[in-house]
């Protein structure tokens, strides 16, 4: 039974550390490919069986519309699953049961109160938001029938994630990856029987998210509700814990606030490639898009980085904190580089999926030829955040990465870019604002750690 309940988790404070990154990491990236890859089949689902070519082009164009609008309104509360992460990764390695166990009953009333409210608030400003962003006559109508259904599943979308971050906390991203897996199967069966069969089209699509998302809650709960380790989830305990609410605040807020400014500088910079038409415009997308596989994947050894350095830190071995930043820059740089450079060197092969139109193609490669070549140095800059937030600080990465990633990339495209106005000039903007905010997260991780050292020394002092 003791070997039973505890194969999923992962001892990040004992042993090598390379193993145990890789064992956390992989299910990760293999959960976010498969994400990109059920969030496509969405689309084409919609875009070929909605009835006519008309109606599934503007499908598409609704759903596709939506996704950054719905990023914003997300953003805040997503933020606080880092928070929820650092927090139970700390007490689980300091097996500090009654800690563990009213921030995990804490979690869960967030999730489920914190839905309630974001599906309220997204139900009823989705069409006004769309209209201020002046989406099309004939998208529009789609575009909030899409958002209104898919906030009406907010609750048990961040119970998904909730729950899910305090299963990396202890280690386990493999059984989120068999629930992720389970629901995206039904996702795109329920995707073909509302389309093809009830011809409901984004209405169709909106709904097999939303029940699908529902069953990977429900598989998570489950799986919290069964264990007999001191992350076990009591139904009738779940309650808000004003100081645990207070601790997952302080470290996931400023995730959170942090994610909405980038979303705002993002904006920022698709206006700029919009200066030079549509055909640029595809060409970008098409290469962000490929861009998101290569970031979903350094965004695993990002949360490993997290959560080990947040058990170390419970476990009090000050240790291992440095040899966890080391152990997840090498392998984020080599994620990075691998992937980036293969991306771009199949560029053309891989745009021409998107589109057949050489012009598209040659836009999406350049852009590849600058961010992906680079774009391990985005992966060290996160590392390098997630080991300030797996120490407790949250705040002081948000404050650089706000004026470094972002504020940088803004007073980029007001000078130079204006002087000389080209989308390599524009793309280039990428890797020198990660290569200064990395710099500086580095500087800021010295110091804190210095801190945090000196507080797990003075707390084994105390017991001694």
């Amino acid at each position: 039974m003791e070997k039973s309940k505890r194969r999923y988790e992962i001892d990040m404070t004992e042993g090598a550390l390379l193993p145990k990154i890789l064992l956390f990491s992989v299910p990760l990236i293999i959960s976010s490919v498969l994400q990109l890859l059920f969030n496509a089949a969405d689309i084409v689902v919609v875009g070929q069986f909605s009835g006519n070519e008309t109606l599934g082009a503007n499908c598409v164009a609704a759903i596709g519309s939506t996704g950054s609008l719905i990023n914003l309104i997300l953003s805040m509360f997503m933020g606080l699953s880092v928070g929820v992460n650092v927090l139970a990764a700390r007490y689980f390695a300091g097996r500090q049961s009654k800690e563990m166990s009213e921030t995990v009953h804490t979690t869960i009333a967030l999730a489920l109160f914190g839905g309630i409210a974001i599906g309220a608030v997204g139900f009823l400003v989705s069409r006004p938001l769309l209209e201020l962003m002046g989406s099309p006559e004939e998208v529009i109508g789609l575009s909030a029938l899409y958002m209104k259904i898919y906030f009406i599943g907010m609750p048990v979308n961040l119970l998904y994630n909730f729950g899910a971050a305090i299963l990396r906390a202890i280690g386990d991203t493999r059984r989120p990856l068999y629930f992720l897996m389970l629901a995206g199967i039904i996702n795109v069966v329920l995707n073909l029987a509302f389309v093809m069969g009830l011809g409901l089209n984004v209405a169709g699509v909106a709904l097999a998210t939303i029940i699908s998302q529902a069953i990977s809650a429900l598989l998570i709960i489950r799986a919290l509700m069964r264990t007999e380790d001191i992350y076990r989830l009591d139904i009738k305990k779940i309650a808000i814990n004003a100081d645990k609410a207070i601790r997952i605040a302080r470290v996931g807020l400023p995730a959170g606030f942090q994610g909405t400014i980038f979303s705002f500088s993002n904006v920022l910079i698709q206006s700029s490639i919009n200066e030079f038409g549509s055909v640029a415009m595809a060409g970008s997308a098409a290469g962000a898009n490929l861009e998101g596989f290569v970031y979903m994947a350094m965004n695993a050894v990002y949360q490993a980085c997290v959560s080990f350095t947040s058990q170390n830190v419970g476990a009090g071995k000050s240790e291992r904190i440095g040899k966890v930043l080391r152990t997840c820059l090498l392998l984020v740089s080599f994620v990075g580089l691998v992937m980036g450079n293969a991306f771009y060197l199949l560029g053309d092969k891989l745009v021409s999926v998107y589109t057949a139109e050489p012009a598209t193609i040659q836009y999406g490669v350049e852009r590849m030829s600058i961010i992906c070549t680079f774009y391990f140095l985005c992966g060290c800059m996160d590392v390098i955040c997630g080991s300030l937030r797996g120490m407790g600080y949250s705040t002081v990465p948000m404050i650089v990465s706000i004026i470094g990633a972002c504020g940088l990339r803004i007073v980029w495209i007001l000078t130079i870019f204006r002087h000389f106005h080209t989308l390599k000039i524009l793309y280039i903007s990428y890797p020198v604002t990660w290569t200064v905010t990395a710099a500086v997260h580095l500087i800021c991780y010295y110091i804190i750690k210095k801190k945090v050292i000196a507080v797990i020394d003075k707390r084994k002092a105390i017991k001694e």
